[in-house]
């Protein structure tokens, strides 16, 4: 394996460093409940300068960079608490290049890298999570429409999304893998009632969506109709990167550290968790090269499926110990949250929030069963 990238690569580290230094205030804290306004210029700067869609090709209005100048540019994003998330970049996009027609290409790419369009993802339902093709929200043809009827839950940042990325039942009586179709969705259409979730650290993130009679134009249909699945599994390969869990990991275990270092308590307890410091930042440094070796295969063009499982379940349960651990460093003052007057750095919000870490995004149960089938041979059942 390789342990260095090319030094134009790290020439690059420097210039989004520079550029965040002057852009972002990180005492913003990594708060997914970013105010909206905030994000979307914060994001235009980054259009402007084309690193938005860095790794898109030139043809769709990206950089054409490699996977390993991307792979920086999230690992430094997400060190400086910097807002990322637009599911518009992340898949939908890749997707709609893959499988899209040549009209919504047009209609839809240039927006999603100009910053002017944003994207919410409508998956998961209150009994379809880590078996999404459970999923029942009903999409049926009539005429030049579906009409869909339904719920999705745990859909972050619908709130102010100007489009839906859905995932909907068009053939009831097939068997469950097959029978669904991705289509886009209008947020503003009739019939779409979103409410707010707030989860445990008091963060609007997540909402649930009921769709009631919503008329849906079948030309926003993508890719083949009832072969949704396929389309979602090659959309669902662009999420697991892994390499901003351990950049959050590192900005909390240095900040951690830094104010174990100001502290005039001793004694054995100090000692324990300066050695827990220690664990972390070992963990830390191996989750890393586990997340830049998947780069490194995706730029050699080999697959990566197990690989990006593996660093998955690390980083997402390296992040729940990293976070317990910066807790008891801080002793009874980790339990103030955002707007306490005394508070240092808001350390219960990463806490509570990181509980789902192992859950979102695919669970920790079914990344093993990737790791055990794909990656072992190991049979299933």
């Amino acid at each position: 394996m390789q342990f260095t990238v090319e030094p134009e690569v790290e020439a690059f580290r420097d210039e989004v460093r520079a550029f965040l230094h002057a852009e972002w205030d990180p005492s913003h804290g990594h708060d997914p409940g970013h105010d909206p306004d905030q994000v979307k210029a914060f994001e235009r700067r980054l259009a402007q300068r084309g690193w938005l869609t860095l790794a898109w090709p030139t043809e769709f209005g990206g950089a054409g960079a490699g996977h390993l100048r991307q792979v920086v540019f999230n690992e430094e994003m997400a060190y400086a608490a910097a807002p990322t998330g637009n599911h518009g970049l992340s898949w939908v996009g890749p997707t709609l290049m893959l499988h899209g027609t040549e009209e919504q290409k047009a209609r839809y790419l240039p927006p999603i890298a100009r910053a002017d369009e944003y994207w919410c993802t409508l998956y998961s339902e209150p009994n379809a999570g880590s078996d999404l093709a459970s999923l029942q929200l009903r999409a049926r043809l009539d005429g030049d429409d579906f009409v869909i009827d339904g719920q999705k839950i745990w859909s972050g940042r619908a709130h102010y999304a100007d489009f839906g990325w859905l995932a909907a039942r068009t053939d009831p009586n097939a068997p469950k893998h097959q029978g669904i179709t991705l289509m886009m969705v209008d947020m503003k259409s009739p019939g779409i009632t979103i409410r707010p979730l707030i989860d445990m650290a008091g963060r609007h993130h997540f909402n649930e969506i009921f769709f009631e009679g919503v008329r849906v134009p079948r030309r926003n249909a993508v890719g083949e109709v009832n072969r949704g699945w396929y389309h979602i599994a090659v959309a669902l390969d662009f999420e697991r990167s892994g390499i901003m869990l351990f950049a959050n990991a590192r900005r909390i275990v240095e900040r951690t550290a830094h104010r174990l270092g100001r502290s005039c308590g001793g004694g054995e307890q100090r000692q324990r968790l300066r050695h827990e410091l220690a664990d972390r930042a070992i963990e830390i440094a191996v989750g890393r090269n586990l997340a830049y070796r998947v780069a490194f295969l995706q730029a050699a063009k080999q697959p990566s499926n197990k690989e990006s499982s593996a660093t998955r379940v690390f980083g997402t349960e390296l992040m729940q110990r990293t976070t317990h651990t910066a807790l008891r460093a801080a002793g009874m003052e980790a339990q103030l949250f955002p707007g306490a007057s005394c508070r240092v750095e808001d350390l219960a919000g990463p806490y509570l929030v990181g509980m789902s870490d192992t859950i979102a995004g695919g669970t920790s149960e079914i990344q093993r069963g990737i790791i055990a089938t794909r990656g072992l041979g190991l049979p299933r059942g």
